[in-house]
């Protein structure tokens, strides 16, 4: 009961709430599975239902209390399917589009104007997350965009910007933020087979844009570059494996806020189990 009652305070506080746990360090993380919808979804999933689950990376143990941060370009953060986008780009634009209380709730959540959500859907990069990944999540409900902390499940299908980050999530349609510290959240929702929260990264912004993304392909164990921008998959090319060893660093920071990263990333290798 106590979980259920927490659980309700973050999915219904708002952006300008007095209590936003989201801004004030304090309150839940939620956990979301990848393939679940989850709460106070913007739209139906956009997710493509023909792409193998991404192979989870293998990270590092974790040597301290800060939380893991990788860039957005590093080689194998992200999986996928070559020539499959993981989502339905433009289904998504006509999700938001038919609903203009809604397109409008999304752009402000992304400090962009309404008119401008079609064009800024179709500049993101589909892609699949291969590491449990803390964001900061926005639902909608009752006419305005909620927020609330949560961690998405390794295999979650999102839209990627120019910087690696994830922007959207694509099995709700939700537009996503970077995490807010919080000091000694409470997890709440049911941990997935393998979730351990030592594992859980954050992507931080790539110093320079990302031109092209180094995908790990879990159907047939190779790796292929997907332009950034290609929403619909037409350009993917096999590339060799990157030839740096799995490293990620922890922040030194101690804060799930992404910062920014070195130029040069390091390497996601598939786990030890693909």
């Amino acid at each position: 009961m106590v979980a259920a009652v927490a659980l309700a305070v973050v999915l219904t506080n708002r952006p300008d709430d007095k209590n936003d746990t989201a801004g004030s360090g304090g309150g839940e993380v939620f956990l979301q599975n990848a393939a679940a919808t989850g709460p106070d979804p913007f739209t139906a999933s956009t997710a493509r239902t023909d792409t193998a689950s991404a192979s989870p990376a293998s990270l590092p143990p974790r040597t301290s209390s800060a939380t893991i941060e990788v860039s957005g370009s590093t080689p194998g953060l992200y999986g996928g399917t070559q020539s499959v986008a993981s989502c339905d780009v433009e289904q998504q634009v006509r999700f938001l589009s038919a609903e203009p209380a809604k397109n409008a709730a999304f752009a402000s959540t992304l400090d962009i104007e309404a008119n401008q959500v079609p064009g800024y859907l179709r500049s993101l990069t589909p892609l699949q997350l291969r590491a449990d990944t803390r964001v900061t999540n926005h639902g909608y409900r009752d006419g305005a965009a909620t927020t609330y902390q949560s961690v998405l499940q390794a295999g979650t299908a999102v839209l990627v910007d120019d910087r690696g980050v994830p922007r959207v999530r694509c099995a709700c349609g939700n537009p996503l933020t970077p995490p807010v510290a919080q000091k000694s959240p409470r997890t709440t929702g049911t941990p997935w087979q393998g979730y351990n929260a030592d594992q859980v990264v954050v992507v931080a912004p790539s110093v320079t844009v990302v031109n092209v993304f180094v995908v790990y392909d879990v159907q047939d164990d190779s790796w292929f570059a997907r332009r950034n921008g290609d929403h619909r998959a037409e350009q993917d090319k096999p590339t060799p494996p990157p030839t740096r060893p799995p490293s990620t660093s922890p922040s030194t920071s101690g804060s799930t806020s992404p910062s920014d990263s070195p130029s040069t990333p390091e390497t996601l290798s598939p786990s030890a189990s693909t």
